[in-house]
């Protein structure tokens, strides 16, 4: 299909401009504790208050079906226009910690029109090689998580507005260049009506379980590891003040490379199965929250940022692949609903576990609390491994 080549890319680049959103507050946290005289635990509350939204958002768009019952070319617009609006409000110079939660908030609110509905894009265009597909396009979120900690360290001479007016732009680009030209694909089956009991009855199909409780356990870890990244390389130069760490970059770095990652397992999958490359990715990110505490104990900083590097790639490594079987295992006509359930609770369990390492942090000062975030990993390939022996049934 001739244009399923040039879509896909199109696709991406909207993902990557859009998603740049989800960390843009994490990219200039420290100029807004010291702009709007924060605690340093805000960082894990505006993180938070952005999966909360995005959480109330999938719930909304999944009960009333929004991503199957309309283009979803112009549900991706509108969400892009408005977190744009939203992300753009943080410049405000009179803002309270409530307000910047509200904003975050309703930011992440309507991120749940981008990412997941970006997924149903992409699923209602390739059939036939979705893992790749979608490791392109989880690739495009992992680069526009990581991108704010660029635009940071490129605009640090300028003014930390500039990150958000940047990515806000950015935001308002992605959404016009999907509509503009990713009309609805050819595999699209609109639904004809609000399916409240869709909530539900997906979870029904065995296989569907499988890779949705793979999907939850995945979510556990990655987007606290994401969040946590400045301070362990915080961390790692308390405890050894001769060595000078470029923060800003080395959170880009390790962040942004779990793409090409996202990438690379998309290609694997093909080579030797989705839920086999999934189950290897979920597997090694799982042994690298478990050693964690020694490395981060090491005295060699090529060790340790080496370990960084490693861990950022297999902890988003599984993404595409455990979204793939879940929309492969999910109804045609509810696919794009399926998908954002799943997010919706993905992202739930995001946020206990970005909160129960904020509690710990306030607390204690043990680095033996980021192996709490093998729970995930573990859960994850109980869940994968159940019925390892049977092959997965794919839906048309």
């Amino acid at each position: 299909m001739k244009q399923s080549k040039f879509i896909l890319p199109i696709i991406v680049i909207s993902q990557l401009c859009c998603t740049s959103l989800w960390f843009a507050g994490n990219g200039v946290i420290n100029d807004l504790i010291i702009n709007f005289n924060l605690e340093v635990s805000a960082l894990g509350h505006l993180t938070s208050a952005v999966q909360f939204g995005f959480i109330i958002g999938t719930l909304i768009f999944a009960m009333f079906t929004i991503a199957d019952r309309f283009s979803p070319s112009k549900v991706f617009l509108v969400s892009a226009i408005f977190g744009a609006l939203f992300n753009l409000g943080i410049i405000w110079e009179s803002h309270n910690l409530l307000s910047l939660l509200t904003l975050r908030f309703f930011t992440g609110f309507f991120l749940a029109g981008i990412y997941p509905v970006g997924m149903k894009i992409a699923a209602d265009y390739y059939k036939e090689g979705l893992g790749k597909s979608l490791g392109f396009l989880v690739g495009a979120l992992v680069i526009g998580t990581a991108f704010p900690h660029l635009l940071k360290e490129i605009t640090s001479t300028y003014s930390w507005k500039s990150v958000l007016i940047t990515t806000s732009a950015l935001a308002t680009f992605g959404g016009l260049l999907m509509l503009l030209l990713v009309p609805d694909g050819p595999y699209r089956k609109p639904s004809q009506r609000t399916n409240l009991s869709a909530f539900i009855s997906v979870f029904k199909k065995q296989e569907f379980r499988s890779a949705a409780f793979g999907y939850f356990g995945h979510m556990w870890e990655l987007y606290t590891f994401w969040v946590f990244v400045p301070l362990l390389l915080k961390t790692y130069s308390i405890l050894n003040p001769a060595i000078a760490l470029n923060i800003p970059l080395l959170s880009f770095i390790i962040i942004g490379l779990g793409g090409l990652a996202c990438i690379i397992s998309g290609y694997l999958s093909e080579k030797i199965g989705t839920k086999q490359t999934a189950t290897i990715a979920l597997l090694l990110s799982g042994l690298c929250c478990l050693i964690s505490p020694l490395l981060i104990t090491t005295q060699s900083e090529y060790l340790f940022i080496g370990f960084l590097l490693f861990w950022g790639m297999v902890v988003v490594a599984d993404s595409p692949l455990l979204s793939t079987l879940v929309a492969k295992n999910a109804p045609s006509e509810i696919k794009g609903t399926a998908l954002t359930i799943v997010n919706c609770i993905g992202f739930s369990i995001s946020i206990i576990s970005i909160q129960l390492l904020t509690f710990l942090i306030d607390i204690s000062n043990t680095n033996l609390m980021y192996m709490l975030l093998a729970i995930g990993p573990i859960f994850g390939l109980i869940a994968l491994l159940k019925k390892h022996n049977k092959t997965v049934a794919v839906l048309p």
